[in-house]
């Protein structure tokens, strides 16, 4: 990729599906509309908005699970128009597999890509040691907790390293406590890669303490309302994230602004 492109770009980018309603007829719903975004190589970027406002619609379109209604994705300046295998992606639910253990789980996408087995399990095992799940490798996944199982998808998704990194609010359903072990773990293993990690997630605090860039999105029908440089130098402490000088300025301003859009959804709902 020549220097100084992004390694994503949505242009003028509109999505709308197409609903039913309850006497049959079909109609389109616009999801999101007019988003125009550029990604550098390496950036660490979240998106951030009211539920229903296209954050995880523009995330599956850079995976290319779906195409634009209208507008281009781009990756590494040519148009997505399939699914793309360059990208790792990590959703909400870890998916592991039952009946694999964790070992076998995380080796699973080296195995698709046929590397030997003996070079597999040197890997696993360095990426297992990374995130402290060594003495594990041989249990299920219903006999790990739920931090232990998010560790698992985790270094499954890094293990192949790719180049992009699409995470779909991957530590919302887990406690306070092992989400920000789990944001401080992830911030040590992108460190230093030139990875890019685009991150959806509904927690600002969370946003602000990983990220350089957020982008807020309207209410739906979702469109990029702003976005925000992080004031926050790097590396970041994200257990002390709160006592950082310019977090409770930017946080107030971010707040404000997002409260905005929520404020305006639970008006139209009454």
């Amino acid at each position: 990729m020549p220097a100084g492109k992004p390694v994503i770009e949505a242009k003028d980018v509109f999505r709308a599906f197409i609903a039913r309603a309850d006497h049959g007829k079909r109609y389109p719903i616009l999801a999101l509309q007019d988003a125009n975004l550029a990604i550098e190589k390496g950036e660490f970027v979240s998106f951030v908005g009211p539920s229903g406002c296209g954050k995880s619609t523009l995330l599956n379109m850079v995976a290319g699970i779906f195409q634009p209604t209208a507008g281009e994705i781009l990756y590494k300046g040519k148009p997505v128009t399939a699914i793309n295998t360059d990208v790792g992606y990590m959703t909400q639910d870890d998916n592991l597999l039952p009946w694999r253990t964790l070992r076998d789980n995380v080796e699973v996408a080296l195995e698709f890509q046929g590397m030997p087995a003996a070079q597999r399990h040197e890997r696993a095992a360095e990426y297992i040691a990374k995130v402290g799940l060594c003495g594990f490798e041989n249990h299920y996944p219903h006999e790990l907790s739920g931090g232990m199982r998010k560790r698992c998808a985790l270094v499954r998704t890094l293990i192949y390293e790719p180049d992009i990194i699409l995470m779909d609010e991957p530590f919302g359903p887990l406690d306070a406590q092992t989400r920000v072990i789990l944001q401080d773990e992830l911030l040590k293993l992108w460190d230093g890669t030139g990875k890019t990690i685009v991150f959806v997630t509904h927690d600002l605090v969370e946003a602000i303490a990983l990220s350089d860039r957020i982008v807020l999105f309207s209410r739906a029908p979702g469109r990029i309302k702003q976005i925000y440089k992080v004031p926050l130098s790097r590396p970041r402490d994200v257990f002390h994230i709160h006592a950082e000088p310019e977090f409770p300025a930017f946080f107030d301003r971010l707040w404000r602004d997002l409260k905005e859009e929520i404020t305006e959804v639970e008006l139209r709902a009454k």
